[in-house]
């Protein structure tokens, strides 16, 4: 018989009489990327959404099933309810390492996050019961939709367990609505989906001012500032100042990574 689904770490310190912590039932992710950087910036990102916790770093696939399996100190397997799997790991691609913890009946979630864009590898996750497939590049917004979306579906359902007797249709509706809710790139409001993706690669690496982004994207420069107000308001731009040699400081717009 499959292993029964545990509560959050949250949810187990709660009932052990421990405080939550952070947030109404935080989460507990394990980050498995063997790119030094891309790790820590994963697991920067985690602790920048409220609700979840960092509760280790693996490098490999190998080193993700042994944390998982409680065979690594300094990780605590039973503190872990999702895992940001890269799909290219060292040693073996992610969805074997998924089909392992399938065949263990390890009660963990998986998002992936990676560079994978192979439909058919799409396809063999969902099926596996991966709950999300994050694309890189992504922003840090893009990010906390998914995992704050995630956060959604798994406490509607606890809420559902909680309650007594069967659940209805419209309750799994719901929580799977709730998962969906995550689908899709933060959108910006009143500005063109491709004007958007054309400004996030323009200012992927370095900041612009409205008047140069105007002159980049073909735009006049009220346009650009009002398209760039706006992603920055939805939290896809960050706004900073550039000092120059002498006068006021020009304010420059970069994307959030």
């Amino acid at each position: 018989m499959a292993q029964e689904r545990r509560g959050t770490y949250g949810e187990r310190m709660r009932e052990a009489g421990e405080p939550a912590g952070r947030g109404e039932a935080p989460f507990g992710v394990l980050v498995v990327e063997d790119e030094e950087i891309a790790a820590k910036a994963h697991a920067s990102y985690v602790d920048r959404v409220d609700g979840f916790h960092l509760v280790g770093i693996a490098r490999n696939a190998q080193h993700a099933l042994a944390a998982l399996t409680d065979r690594i100190i300094g990780i605590d397997a039973e503190r872990v309810d999702l895992v940001l799997l890269d799909m290219n790991l060292p040693d073996g691609h992610g969805l074997m390492l998924v089909r392992s913890l399938r065949a263990r009946k390890v009660p963990v979630d998986v998002i992936a996050v990676t560079a994978a864009r192979d439909m058919q590898v799409v396809q063999e996750a969902l099926s596996l019961g991966v709950v999300h497939y994050i694309l890189k590049p992504f922003t840090f917004p893009v990010f906390k939709t998914k995992l704050e979306a995630f956060r959604s579906f798994r406490m509607s359902l606890g809420a559902e367990q909680e309650g007594a007797g069967q659940i209805t249709q419209s309750q799994v509706d719901a929580a799977v609505e709730g998962l969906r809710a995550g689908t899709g790139p933060q959108r910006a409001k009143g500005v063109p989906d491709a004007v958007q993706d054309r400004i996030l690669g323009l200012l992927a690496d370095e900041g612009h001012s409205a008047a140069e982004a105007a002159d980049r994207i073909g735009v006049s420069r009220v346009t650009a500032r009002r398209y760039l107000e706006a992603m920055a308001d939805v939290g896809l731009l960050e706004r900073r100042p550039r000092y120059g040699s002498a006068g006021r400081p020009v304010l420059e717009y970069i994307a959030i990574a």
